[in-house]
């Protein structure tokens, strides 16, 4: 016995049918018009911008080569394991890798296809006459009729002609259609600033990507404290920390200077709960825009900087510098003038540390802190008990040895390393440790020299910010925020109305409205629409005040 044959009329499986499709090749250029659909949409610019926030964090995990460099050096020989893989990725140097650098233009390529394409169907759409009007207006989300009296003298004509100009003078741009026909028609539509203000918020937000690039590619910033006397002169070495944009030159510095001539602080001295603590903060200074300009007195207090240069001068701390003069083993004056002392605790306690490499035959090194107003507790710990200067003393430990700046190798001024040195004086040591008020000299152990409490003076911390796009990043900022009010509050709308006569001489007026989108607020032009055209022709309202002499309405759901 055979085995039955299967039958050809047998249908196919889906996968047989793709097998036998000839599905035809994208191409070259359909690949590319494919990336280009899918870059340019709005959901891989929002993605993109949720991924340049992403990558912005470890900028704020790991320390920035550009803003520390020896931070950096630091934090690779202590993680000898993954510190070199990190750098090799550019965590180092964030916001100018590869990688963040690739989102960037990315995100502002996609904004840029996102918003041209719409720009020019817009300005079509704005040129272009209202839609032809609907033959079922009752199919619209709001629709009413109104029924003009014979006796009021109306025909249909004269009836769109008042509704189109009570349409215009409502900001509707009006066309009217069959004026003189039996059934003449009207669209109207408005509301096209909601589109404008969409396209300049997302424009307002390319202007921004741009304003920020630049800054970061052309602007710089650093810090550095000022003690009074002292003088700022706008050039490199002049900074104690710098941060360059990517590709700022410092041949773009211009050559001005500032002052710090006198620094106030107003303490306040009448509420219990805040005695003490500082409440005004006053830095007078003179400064010149070039070596050749005239000389200006100037005042630069916190949140109003001075502008120089194009650069912005913001006062963000301050405190005394303890001026000390130190000589060494052979009498020689080897350190003289004053020493900033770092903020640590309240009332102003601070402190110090003083490194003198110029000492000879043995460099000398200091650390201990100073106290604007001194106490002494029962257990001899000193405090601070007042931010002035009641009481000033400055306790010192003191060390010599090698200082390790020889090297080359950047330290921290606010720090003394004392791994290669020896103690010379201290709590615990026979000498005991060095307590100075202003005019006292103390004479180091073993011949090693002396150091003498001359006075204190007052310093200031300065930032310097030049930002080329921070003007532009502002303007940009301010008009994204007015295109997006402007993209919410106001609503895209349509209206077409449409007139006849009856038989009986009526003129029969029936209109509807349709929003684009979501809006709550068609129903309320709706009636306004209504009373106006009621107002117009007279018509009567009924009881309830919302139809005329044979009128009706109804809201469907959109």
């Amino acid at each position: 016995m055979s085995e039955p044959v299967e039958s050809k009329n047998k249908p196919k499986t889906i996968e047989d049918a793709k097998t036998e499709a000839a599905l035809p090749a994208l191409g070259l250029k359909g690949m590319l018009r494919w990336a280009w659909t899918q870059l340019t949409s709005m959901r891989t610019a929002l993605f993109l911008l949720l991924l340049l926030a992403v990558a912005a964090v470890p900028g704020s995990l790991f320390p920035q080569r550009p803003a520390n460099p020896a931070v950096v050096t630091q934090y690779i020989k202590d993680h000898p394991d993954y510190g070199k893989i990190l750098d090799a990725l550019q965590l180092y140097d964030v916001y100018s890798s590869a990688w963040f650098s690739a989102i960037y233009l990315l995100l502002f390529i996609s904004l840029i296809g996102c918003v041209t394409p719409r720009a020019i169907a817009h300005y079509k759409a704005m040129r272009s006459q209202p839609p032809r009007t609907p033959k079922r207006l009752s199919r619209l989300p709001e629709y009413g009729t109104l029924v003009v009296p014979a006796d009021a003298g109306i025909p249909a004509s004269r009836a769109i002609t008042d509704a189109a100009a009570l349409l215009r003078k409502r900001g509707y741009r009006v066309e009217v259609r069959d004026a003189d026909g039996e059934r003449p028609s009207l669209g109207a539509e408005r509301g096209f600033l909601k589109e404008v203000g969409n396209l300049v918020f997302h424009t307002s937000l390319i202007g921004v990507l741009v304003s920020v690039a630049i800054g970061g590619l052309f602007g710089y910033s650093g810090q550095r404290i000022l003690v009074e006397g002292d003088t700022f002169v706008n050039t490199l070495v002049g900074y104690d920390q710098f941060s360059p944009g990517t590709n700022f030159q410092s041949g773009w510095l211009q050559p001005y200077s500032i002052q710090l001539d006198k620094f106030d602080v107003k303490f306040d001295r009448e509420s219990p709960a805040h005695f003490g603590q500082p409440i005004d903060f006053t830095a007078q200074v003179t400064t010149k825009e070039n070596p050749g300009a005239p000389a200006e007195k100037q005042v630069l207090k916190v949140n109003d900087p001075v502008t120089l240069g194009g650069t912005s001068i913001y006062l963000t701390g301050n405190g005394y510098a303890p001026v000390v003069t130190v000589r060494d083993g052979k009498g020689n004056v080897a350190l003289q003038g004053p020493v900033v002392a770092k903020l640590q605790g309240d009332n102003y306690y601070s402190s110090v540390v003083i490194k003198v490499p110029d000492a000879k035959p043995e460099q000398l090194g200091f650390a201990g802190f100073f106290l604007p107003t001194a106490f002494v507790t029962e257990q001899g710990v000193s405090f601070s008990g007042d931010p002035e200067l009641i009481n000033p003393q400055l306790s010192l430990n003191s060390y010599y040895g090698d200082l390790g700046l020889d090297k080359g190798t950047p330290q921290n001024v606010f720090e003394l390393d004392v791994k290669n040195l020896t103690q010379l004086n201290g709590r615990d040591l026979p000498a005991k440790g060095i307590t100075l008020v202003p005019g006292k000299t103390y004479t180091l152990p073993d011949g090693k020299g002396s150091i003498t409490f001359d006075g204190i003076k007052k310093y200031v911390g300065v930032d310097i910010h030049h930002n080329p796009g921070q003007v532009s990043a502002l303007f940009f900022a301010l008009l994204a925020v007015a295109g997006l009010v402007v993209s919410l509050y106001l609503n895209r709308r349509r209206v077409w109305v449409r007139t006849g006569t009856h038989d009986d001489g009526r003129t029969m007026v029936e209109y509807g409205l349709l929003a684009r989108g979501e809006d709550h607020r068609l129903a309320g032009e709706s009636a306004a629409i209504r009373e106006l055209l009621q107002r117009e022709w007279q018509l009567a309202p009924d009881a309830s005040g919302s139809s005329a002499t044979v009128a009706s309405t109804t809201t469907k759901d959109q």
